[in-house]
């Protein structure tokens, strides 16, 4: 099957009206070639997380994601974005499907996973080849550090996977566009947190991270801490979902990367760990009985991926007390269901469009662009469980709001103090 005919199965596949239309011969036609209904809640994360993150892949396989995917912007911002999109379309990718290409294959999943991690190292492999077509962008304007780091955080996820089996000039291509980004000064906020991530990944897969940026941004961040669970983004509060799309994340994965090394702080890690498990509590109260969320601040185009922090947490077994993983996994499934199934999400050709349900480009800020929106898949990181963990295992629950909107009684909420 190619990748064509994969994406619009997929995308089709919802949509498709099976009774009352008057066309039955039609209908036998199509519901003879449409994918069979996902089994579970884990074969339908799969099933989107492939179909979000494939054009991307299989473009950048062929050396055609520069000339295919369409970089949908403001209008006043098509020649900039198109410089920088491309990159963040693969570094997003990669840090949300890097936990599934990491662990060990699942029974039924093992010829779709070996194939999806040998078409990321390929697709890697031209993003960094300065003799391919898509060779991309890591170092000319200021967006590229971020989607440095996104990729960085996806190589930390998938050391095995995503490095390891690299050929060593492709190694030496990604150390060479990492380091880079480093010509590219971050701003005064949550993007300290991108030059370390970045750094971070230097450190685990050469031995020589710039300590200094990484220390810089977690202590900066210490000071930004506002309590019950939340930074801000600078020295001041911005009521948005930056915690959950950058801040929280970025931080574990420094500091577990530096106390591996030996050069951590496990107190501090332990401390950081203790304010994520009260942003996760946090989190899944936020997410509403429709599976919807308030839609306030920034960046309201990354869609789910404001849940990553959420999403990490479970992928590393730790999920607070009073959060049972079967409830975490049937919110999530809730908010990936109403930001990515709305009609319009995606394009003709499978590429996703500006919006946080359906197409919405009036959400889109002045930096944001195709590329911007596959942050949306670091809501699945829980793929990077085994099918047996607590996670898939447990039987659904309902979330918070499920549970207090149809009149059960739950327990009080409390703020979190150290």
């Amino acid at each position: 099957m190619n990748r064509r005919h994969f994406t619009g199965l997929l995308s089709g596949a919802a949509a498709l009206p099976l009774v009352g239309t008057g066309v039955p011969g039609a209908l036998a036609a199509a519901a003879s070639h449409a994918p069979k209904p996902p089994k579970n809640d884990r074969a339908y994360w799969l099933q989107t997380l492939l179909k979000v993150v494939d054009p991307v892949l299989q473009a950048l396989d062929k050396g055609q994601l520069k000339a295919r995917m369409p970089v949908e912007s403001a209008a006043e911002n098509q020649e900039s974005r198109r410089k920088v999109s491309h990159l963040e379309a693969l570094g997003r990718s990669m840090a949300g499907l890097a936990p599934w290409l990491e662990h060990a294959a699942e029974a039924g999943e093992q010829a779709q996973q070996e194939q999806y991690r040998q078409l990321a190292r390929r697709a890697l492999a031209n993003a960094v080849n300065p003799a391919s077509p898509d060779f991309l962008n890591f170092n000319q304007t200021r967006q590229p550090v971020v989607d440095a780091a996104f990729l960085a955080l996806g190589l930390l996820r998938a050391p095995t996977q995503l490095w390891e089996k690299l050929p060593a000039a492709t190694q030496q291509h990604v150390v060479q566009a990492l380091q880079s980004s480093r010509v590219i000064k971050p701003g005064y906020n949550n993007w300290l947190l991108f030059s370390a991530t970045i750094e971070a990944a230097l450190l685990k897969f050469t031995g020589a991270g710039d300590e200094m940026r990484m220390d810089y941004a977690l202590r900066q961040h210490q000071s930004w801490y506002k309590g019950d669970g939340a930074y801000g983004d600078g020295p001041e509060f911005h009521w948005d979902y930056y915690n959950g799309y950058v801040i929280q994340p970025m931080l574990l994965q420094v500091l577990r990367t530096l106390v591996d090394a030996g050069k951590g702080d496990k107190e501090l890690a332990a401390k950081v760990l203790s304010r994520a498990q009260r942003y996760a509590t946090i989190q899944e109260r936020l997410i509403g009985p429709d599976g919807s969320f308030a839609a306030f601040g920034r960046s309201l185009a990354y869609r789910c991926g404001a849940f990553q922090l959420l999403a990490d947490v479970a992928l590393q077994r730790q999920l607070p007390a009073e959060l049972p993983p079967g409830q975490a996994r049937t919110a999530l499934t809730a908010v990936i269901r109403r930001t990515l199934e709305a009609p319009g999400t995606f394009d003709a050709g499978g590429w996703l469009q500006i919006g946080l349900c359906g197409h919405q480009p009036g959400i889109g800020e002045n930096y944001i662009s195709t590329g911007s929106l596959y942050l949306c898949s670091v809501a699945f990181l829980p793929l990077g469980l085994p099918a047996s963990d607590a996670f898939w295992a447990s039987p659904a629950q309902d979330w918070t709001a499920k549970k207090i909107w149809a009149g059960v009684d739950v327990k009080a909420d409390h703020s979190y103090k150290e």
